[in-house]
């Protein structure tokens, strides 16, 4: 077995030989490899290869692969079934821990993906506040509704064009974009559109054009101008909640939005996600309120269990500072290597996740990153693969470091950067 006739064979059955489209290297060049097996921060292989795992299921695998605390558990909540369509007590459980973790999600529901999260948190800020208007930063990706998916058109704060055929042209147009890190563009944006405006979505740490770091006052500015139109301010964190801090960006920043949508990490490898937010908001959910929202996966109970399986792993006290350090090696190393090779290189960093950009910096918005080299990017990806290393297969998605990155796997990230950035050279 091959991973070329592994895809081969895909390609029969599902479109475009994934169910994801950056799955299939496109950004890239060549194929994807098809997995049999993680194990701590490695990938292997249908044909037997091992990575070392720098997307760690694009965050989620914030423990890395088979961490034994969470087979534990999923095994022991297996004996008991699969899914069952009613409320278990594991739901309430992992609410419990979320909203002590995050003040701000008073009452929460549980959802099966981050758009969801998202799309459900937008429907109960638009019924909060009668508006329409979703004001989102250029670059950002929240899920694939029809009206997420706008890209900005002309102008400081212009309504938005669909990016994506089959979107509806007058979806988008309730969907304003402006560029990350602005301030100048978002008081113009709230101060137009201030009377139509029911919500801004904000990744606080945005991390689907690469990562880009807030600005030293931005997201406060945010925060009160909000609050001072009655805007519903989401966060939107479902790469930043529990990765950065145990209680997310929000809780780093000190500020508290209203609604809030998490995902990836409290799944812990599995299809979970939430969205919550102070008691008023939320109970105009069904079946206290008129805002319609199920699913029958919700609160799955395979999903529950590793979830707080996972968060009393991420308990433990010294673990974000840990990851963290082992990302700043990284980061350094790749630092040092395109400066000895004379590579222009930024990289953004944040606690665990990371991201290097070819261009000389700094990075600050989607603009900045879009200025990228993407050839050069396409060629360290395929040049680390070769020694062993699986980057993101794109410039725009962030790297993760996991807990089960252990100081030789960056090491021999290093020379394999080392390596890469001499033939680059």
């Amino acid at each position: 077995m091959t991973n070329q006739k592994c895809f081969e064979e895909a390609k029969k059955y599902i479109t475009g030989g994934v169910n994801s489209p950056v799955r299939s290297f496109k950004a890239v060049g060549g194929e994807p490899f098809f997995v049999t097996r993680g194990e701590g921060a490695t990938l292997r292989d249908v044909e037997g290869n091992d990575y070392i795992d720098y997307v760690c299921s694009w965050g989620a695998m914030i423990l890395g692969h088979r961490h034994p605390a969470i087979i534990s558990a999923v095994k022991k909540a297996l004996k008991n079934g699969t899914s069952f369509g009613t409320p278990t007590p594991l739901e309430t459980r992992l609410a419990q821990m979320i909203a002590a973790a995050f003040p701000s999600m008073a009452r929460m529901r549980f959802v099966s993906s981050g758009t969801e999260a998202v799309m459900s948190a937008v429907r109960v800020a638009r019924a909060y506040t009668g508006r329409t208007k979703i004001l989102k930063f250029d670059g950002a990706y929240h899920g694939h509704a029809d009206y997420l998916l706008s890209q900005a058109g002309s102008g400081l704060a212009t309504l938005g064009v669909p990016a994506s055929h089959g979107v509806p042209e007058n979806y988008a147009r309730d969907t304003i974009t402006i560029p990350f890190n602005d301030i100048k563009a978002l008081e113009h944006a709230i101060q137009t559109h201030r009377k139509e405006l029911a919500c801004v979505i904000v990744e606080p740490y945005p991390a689907n054009i690469g990562l880009l770091i807030p600005a030293t006052g931005f997201l406060q500015k945010l925060r009160a101008l909000t609050a001072q139109e009655k805007i519903i301010l989401i966060f939107d964190e479902v790469i930043s909640g529990f990765r950065l801090e145990y209680g997310g960006a929000q809780t780093l920043l000190h500020i508290q939005p209203d609604l809030t949508c998490l995902g990836k990490i409290i799944g812990g490898g599995f299809p979970a996600a939430a969205y919550g937010g102070r008691q008023k908001l939320m109970e105009l959910v069904a079946p206290l309120g008129p805002v319609y929202q199920a699913g029958t996966l919700s609160g799955h109970p395979i999903a529950m269990i590793a979830g707080i399986a996972t968060l009393k792993a991420l308990q433990v006290p010294g673990f974000y500072k840990k990851i963290a350090a082992r990302a700043e090696k990284l980061v350094s190393g790749l630092r040092e290597e395109a400066d000895h090779f004379s590579i222009p290189l930024t990289v953004n960093q944040a606690g665990s996740l990371f991201s290097p950009f070819f261009t000389r910096g700094p990075v600050n918005d989607a603009a900045a990153a879009r200025r990228s080299d993407t050839a050069e990017y396409a060629r360290l990806f395929n040049l680390l693969r070769r020694h062993g290393v699986y980057a993101p297969p794109s410039q725009f998605e962030a790297w993760f470091v996991s807990s089960a990155h252990t100081a030789r796997d960056i090491e021999k990230t290093v020379s394999a950067v080392r390596a890469a950035f001499k033939e680059m050279s």
